[in-house]
Formats: C-alpha cells, sequence, structure tokens
C-alpha cells in the first residue's frame, strides 16, 4: 500500500518536534481524517539577502501518510526561499514519497497547506505584500479550519449535554 519512502519517512522521520525560536506558524487540519499539522517555520535572510526557510519542524497527529508527508514537505522546504517554498504542491511532496495511495492524497494537501499557513502567518506578521495565489489558499485552508471548529464545537455540546443526562442504565443487568 505505501512505497518503502514513505514508511521510512514514517519511521524515521524528519525534522518533527517543535522548534524553540520560530518565525510563523501553520495549522491545518481535515474535517473527514481528523488530522492535524502544525508546521513551525524560522525565517532568516542567507549570503545574498534572501528570505530563506532557515529551520522548519511539525508536530501531527495523524496517519502513516500524514507523518510522512509532515516530514517530506519540511525536507523540500528546508533552506528553500519563501518564493521557492511556496510553490512546493500536494504533488511534489506525493512524487517525492514515490507516490501515495489515492485515498491518501489529502494528506499530501494538508502538509503543502501546513507549509503555506506557515509562510502566509509570515509575511501577514511582517506587514509584507502577500502573492495572490497565496492569499487564495489561506482562505480556502481558513473556511476548512472553520467547519473543523464549528464540528468539535457540536461535538463538545452533544458530549457535555450527555454528560448532564447521566448514566444509563445498563441494558444487561
Amino acid at each position: 500500500m505505501y512505497t518503502d519512502r514513505v514508511i521510512d519517512h514514517f519511521r524515521h522521520p524528519h525534522n518533527m518536534g517543535r522548534l524553540a525560536e520560530y518565525s510563523a506558524i501553520g495549522k491545518v487540519g481535515n474535517i473527514v481524517c481528523g488530522d492535524v499539522m502544525w508546521l513551525y517555520i524560522k525565517v532568516e535572510k542567507d549570503a545574498q539577502g534572501r528570505e530563506t526557510i532557515a529551520d522548519i519542524s511539525w508536530e501531527t497527529f495523524g496517519c502513516t501518510a500524514a507523518i510522512a508527508t509532515s516530514s517530506m514537505v519540511s525536507a523540500l522546504a528546508k533552506g528553500k526561499t519563501l518564493d521557492e517554498a511556496i510553490a512546493i504542491t500536494n504533488r511534489d511532496v506525493a512524487q517525492e514519497l514515490g507516490g501515495l495511495p489515492p485515498v491518501k492524497m489529502h494528506c499530501s494537501a494538508l502538509a503543502a497547506d501546513a507549509l503555506n499557513e506557515a509562510i502566509y502567518a509570515y509575511l501577514s506578521a511582517a506587514g509584507r505584500e502577500i502573492p495572490p495565489a497565496l492569499v487564495r489558499r489561506h482562505e480556502r485552508i481558513q473556511k476548512e479550519m472553520a467547519a473543523i471548529e464549528k464540528r468539535y464545537e457540536a461535538f463538545l455540546k452533544k458530549d457535555e449535554a450527555q454528560a448532564a443526562e447521566g448514566p444509563k442504565e445498563d441494558a444487561c443487568a
């Protein structure tokens, strides 16, 4: 089902964890599968004065493909300029992993989205112009995240209502 490269990134993930010092965070999730990713970037200027992703890390709650794609997107983006990193697509992530099952392609999209959200957050906080394509991606991601939050709130309300009702009688007793 998974390529050897996917399994390797799952078993030996690159850049996993939270950076102690970071410039921005991208947070994304998928309402269908429940995967959630946080991607941290540290932006610094290189020798030519270009802003690059000097360091990157991530925390992911999800399946094998979610872990592997988080690892791969971090490996692809590290050392890249912001423009080069913005250009990384979910297809790039999946291709570098040797492919993903069709049902798991959404994990590569989440990983690319997390990177885009981190870059968007960085540019926004710096008061910088944000490329139109990045703005469109951000708006789509924000709609998806709002839907996740809405479902989570509904779950909490349902859980609270069930707790207030008290325990149900055991039908086997």
